[in-house]
């Protein structure tokens, strides 16, 4: 009796097919595979849990308190980076200090990115007498050296504005004005950026369609417009907070920034190029000047690596 035996098909594998990825998870794969960058976000979060974390080991009124008789004393045990002029922690001070200048270079960036977007915004979007004023006060600040801005503004401003009391800390009223004066003298370039996205943006399809269906302009560049900006604006924050940082301690050193009781980083300098401390104590310039260094670098590393992750033509190894 002829036994019958069934045929099966013959299945393919189909384990070897790419799995679809999400936009966000492309993006994290490009920003992974950016070697600086991640060096650039390592440093940055450690600098972080430096300056936040070591507030909960040494307190406010430690890096404040002086002790002359171990004033310029040489790293040591009990003091890591030893001490300044009139005796204080160095290492208490950095991290008091580091607060001071990450806020700054935060704060100023949201205010550069505010005004910066409001402006690359409406001048794209309403084209016209709109674009044509608010270009010409684009271009009229961009002609004006903003450092000699910055140091001019914070000289008349930082002794009329009081001090602040905040989650309890005092900030001397030169922050205040700091923040600001960095804010609305570095918008520019943003706001250049943002308006000629929005030139291409306005004439598409989808764009197009909202105002068919009788969406209100400022619906239409909130819910449609602005984030496709997005990444432009991402990377001009985490780029900005650099500049920002550098600008604060620029002014500082120059004795026209941050005062006391108000530590920072760039402060610490001013007060190291006093007395021949420069060569006397190297220790007091040297470990603020290299957290100044390392913060600026991880940053700067950052938002490059951004800027290609975020490029959607950008999907090569680097």
């Amino acid at each position: 009796m002829a036994s019958v035996t069934a045929s099966r098909p013959i299945q393919l594998s189909t384990s070897a097919e790419p799995k679809a990825q999400t936009p966000t998870q492309r993006v994290i794969r490009r920003f992974r595979r950016h070697k600086a960058a991640m060096v650039g976000l390592f440093i940055l979060v450690g600098m972080i849990l430096y300056v936040f974390g070591g507030a909960f080991v040494y307190s406010e009124a430690y890096a404040n308190f002086n002790d002359t008789s171990i004033r310029l004393q040489p790293p040591s045990a009990e003091h890591p980076m030893g001490t300044d002029r009139i005796g204080r922690d160095i290492l208490a001070r950095t991290i008091y200090g580091g607060q001071i200048s990450l806020l700054i270079g935060v704060l100023a960036v949201l205010v550069e990115i505010t005004v910066g977007t409001a402006v690359g915004a409406l001048a794209g979007f309403y084209g016209g007498l709109v674009d044509a004023v608010l270009m010409r006060l684009t271009e009229a600040m961009l002609s004006i050296p903003s450092l000699l801005l910055l140091l001019v503004m914070a000289k008349f401003f930082s002794s009329r504005i009081p001090d602040v009391e905040l989650l309890g800390r005092t900030f001397s009223g030169s922050v205040i004005v700091i923040i600001l004066i960095i804010g609305l003298t570095s918008w520019m370039t943003l706001a250049r950026i943002v308006r000629s996205n929005v030139l291409s943006l306005k004439e598409t399809e989808f764009v197009l369609a909202a105002r068919a269906l009788g969406l209100p302009n400022r619906r239409i560049i909130m819910a449609h417009i602005l984030p496709n900006t997005l990444a432009s604006i991402i990377v001009s924050l985490t780029l900005g907070v650099a500049g920002a940082i550098l600008s604060e301690a620029y002014v500082s050193f120059l004795g026209l920034g941050v005062q006391a009781p108000t530590a920072s980083w760039g402060n610490m300098l001013t007060e190291a190029q006093e007395f021949q401390i420069i060569r006397d104590a190297p220790w007091y310039w040297f470990f603020p000047g290299l957290l100044i260094l390392l913060t600026v670098l991880s940053i700067n590393f950052v938002g490059d690596g951004l800027r290609d992750a975020l490029d959607p033509r950008s999907d090569k190894k680097v």
